[in-house]
């Protein structure tokens, strides 16, 4: 190994032992040293693709193209960029190329590509892959896939085989991934008991223990800059300009009500973009959270609002003045966003805490940041501490607002719509009543439910499993 190869070892090092912070500080010298060194910007788009750091990653692939335009790999993570950010018909026609490649990189394209098929509703594309021959046909991830093929026409010979796939012999990730689609179906066949007890099960054996007691106290601490007198809150940067943010915990109907107003031609959803957490990070990372927020210079506020705002052109539609951000964070850093974006306007919504939690528990979220929904207390605990914060954050921090409840969104989507778009200053568009009309593909666990006509079908769900929950719930 060369002195100029090392480096670059080090950098693969990292990325295979996951430590991805480490990793970018290594890709951060390569690139200062070479700007044209194609292998540490790929290094570092994977190191920020792990973090969920996906804007970041954006950046330097479209670099490595440029350099690098038929490296496998990058084409690959720009595939995976692309369906996050809901550029599906460019992510399947660079993995159907991919698939042509020699080696394991048609194995990994195959894969992703029913992935993307999958949450994009391509059914019959999903099937006519999964009778094609190939490699990646072989794979046992292939398994998960033909199993929701199969879903469609015959629920129970698809949980008989996903109950094959979902065992710790198949490996952590796809072991979750087919049991919480077992759990789906099961749930859709009514077998209540076993869908919770299959969660229970997968939750003890596949999600790592989460410091809930921290959460709690980031909590507190937003309630001490809450109490702040208001003449120490005042925004320490410019006004933004059209950005909006959607404000609720998962399952409560972030993603319904994004769909919705994603149809409006003037606002662009932008999905679970991770603006406002890394602008959250930087804030740490420069001391300033939470004692200093209030005393932030305004070239640091600019700087800060910076962090959030750089991205946006990238995902705004062409003609959109707005764009609505669903990130399942924001509710944390309220009064940053009243300090360094002031102007942004904030959609709350809630859901019964019940079925929300359900709805929790029985779904595949990320287990390292949302592990404290690997039980109803643990969720129940969560929910308590969003609940004393949010409503009197918004009110106390003069962030314009909505507030609704799914299930009036539900019953009166017309009403509610119009109320948010008044608020955004624009008029009333009947599109946005029609959100299963939406062509946007949606990379969240609603993706089936929001291609479906606004409905209550979810509504009272949690009374299918009514005895799990004790009487603190009411």
């Amino acid at each position: 190994m060369t002195p100029r190869d090392a480096p670059l070892a080090l950098l693969q090092q990292q990325l295979d032992a996951g430590q991805f912070e480490a990793a970018i500080a290594t890709a951060d010298a390569l690139v200062a040293a070479s700007r044209r060194n194609a292998a540490a910007r790929l290094g570092r788009a994977q190191a920020n693709w792990n973090l969920g750091r996906l804007m970041d990653a954006d950046v330097d692939v479209d670099e490595c193209l440029r350099l690098a335009p038929s490296e496998p790999q990058v084409n690959l993570l720009r595939a995976q960029i692309d369906q996050r950010i809901g550029r599906i018909g460019a992510a399947i026609d660079r993995l159907q190329r991919l698939m042509a490649v020699p080696g394991p990189i048609a194995i990994e394209a195959g894969v992703l590509l029913a992935e993307v098929l999958h949450f994009s509703h391509r059914h019959d594309a999903l099937a006519r892959l999964m009778s094609s021959k190939g490699a990646w046909a072989a794979d046992p991830r292939a398994g998960l896939a033909a199993a929701r093929v199969t879903a469609r026409t015959d629920p129970a010979a698809a949980i008989d085989a996903l109950r094959r796939i979902a065992v710790p012999a198949s490996g952590p990730v796809l072991h979750r991934l087919a049991g919480f689609e077992l759990v789906q179906l099961l749930d859709r066949a009514g077998d209540f008991r076993e869908a919770f007890s299959v969660a229970s099960e997968l939750h003890a054996a596949t999600t790592p223990p989460f410091d809930i007691g921290g959460l709690e106290q980031h909590v507190q601490e937003l309630r001490t800059l809450i109490a702040r007198p208001s003449s120490q809150r005042t925004p320490r940067a410019d006004p933004v300009e059209g950005v909006a943010m959607v404000v609720g915990l998962p399952r409560s109907g972030t993603t319904l009500l994004e769909q919705m107003l994603d149809r409006h031609p003037a606002i662009c959803g932008i999905g679970e973009y991770e603006g406002i957490e890394r602008m959250g990070e930087t804030l740490v990372s420069m001391g300033l959270w939470p004692r200093s927020l209030t005393m932030v210079r305004p070239a640091t506020a600019a700087q800060l609002q910076a962090v959030y705002t750089a991205h946006l052109p990238r995902l705004r539609r062409t003609g959109c003045a707005w764009t609505l951000d669903k990130t399942l964070s924001a509710w944390m850093w309220l009064p940053a966003i009243a300090c360094l974006l002031p102007g942004a306007r904030c959609l709350h919504i809630e859901r019964d805490p019940r079925d929300c939690a359900i709805s929790m528990f029985l779904s595949h979220f990320n287990p390292r940041w949302y592990g404290w929904m690997a039980s109803l207390p643990s969720i129940r605990r969560v929910m308590d501490a969003h609940r004393s914060v949010v409503p009197e954050a918004l009110s106390a921090l003069g962030i314009p607002h909505e507030s609704m409840r799914y299930e009036s969104l539900v019953d009166d989507p017309t009403g509610h719509a119009r109320r948010c778009l008044d608020l955004m200053g624009l008029p009333m568009d009947p599109a946005v009543v029609s959100p299963e009309a939406n062509p946007r593909a949606v990379y969240t666990l609603s993706h089936e439910q929001v291609r479906r006509p606004i409905n209550a079908a979810s509504i009272g769900r949690w009374k299918n499993y009514q005895w799990a929950f004790d009487s603190e719930w009411r």
